[in-house]
């Protein structure tokens, strides 16, 4: 199989906090963003990459942005919109001429820096015999409580209800669906004056079932600088446990 790339990276990082974007923050010697990047630069059937910015953050319109070489040669980075739908839409349609409409895009957070290669090769595997598509996630653990009313950060909310969790999923990317299908959804979505939260939901909301892929929790998000500093943690484990078995 093959299948393109969508990164979508134009968010402001409001809860993360600082002067720095959080997708730009360094990372076990590299960024957050190229760390989410590199396992598809390092897979041979990702045929290229679109990483979505903000406008502000694209380089130069004289820049050579393929002037690079390796494996960084297949990235084209482009603007994104306000939310993150909208820069979905923006990375696919960098794809419409490049991209077959049965072809599989995989949608993967600049904020997760810490896909294990074991977790893509489940989704694959897992997901390109399915006829909707599939995304990785992982089991809630935790006791889940539902709070009265509207979280406020300037109070503690009281607790409404326990949540039985049992059917309940924690969803990460990579997501991976068809081109064509992907894009329809989504414009289907925004059409209705709706913003999916991820490329699932947009499936969700016109019947479509895709499959829960089971994950790590290691596949963190980076939300927050506490985030920042537990992915660190894991990487260098991982880069301890590779050396050891060396």
């Amino acid at each position: 199989m093959r299948y393109w790339l969508v990164m979508p990276a134009a968010g402001s990082s409001q809860r993360f906090g600082g002067a720095q974007l959080k997708q730009f923050s360094p990372l076990a010697g590299s960024t957050v963003m190229d760390l989410a990047l590199r396992p598809f630069l390092e897979d041979s059937r990702c045929a290229g990459a679109v990483v979505v910015l903000a406008a502000e953050q694209l380089p130069p319109a004289s820049a050579n942005t393929h002037a690079s070489t390796g494996a960084a040669a297949r990235v084209l980075r482009v603007a994104g919109g306000a939310r993150r739908c909208d820069s979905v839409l923006c990375g696919l349609a960098a794809l419409e001429s490049r991209a077959a409409a049965d072809d599989w895009v995989l949608v993967h957070d600049a904020a997760r820096p810490c896909l294990s290669t074991a977790d893509l090769e489940q989704l694959l595997s897992v997901g390109q015999g399915h006829a909707v598509g599939a995304l990785l996630a992982v089991r809630v653990s935790d006791t889940i409580k539902q709070a009265e009313g509207v979280a406020d950060d300037a109070r503690a909310p009281s607790c409404d209800r326990t949540v039985a969790r049992e059917q309940l999923w924690q969803a990460q990317t990579p997501q991976m669906f068809r081109y064509a299908p992907l894009c329809q959804t989504l414009r289907a979505a925004v059409a209705a004056g709706r913003a999916p939260t991820d490329e699932a939901q947009s499936f969700e909301w016109l019947g479509l079932r895709p499959l829960l892929v089971a994950a790590r929790y290691s596949n963190l998000k980076i939300t927050t600088a506490e985030d920042l500093v537990i992915a660190g943690a894991l990487l260098a484990a991982r880069a301890g446990a590779a050396r050891g078995n060396a």
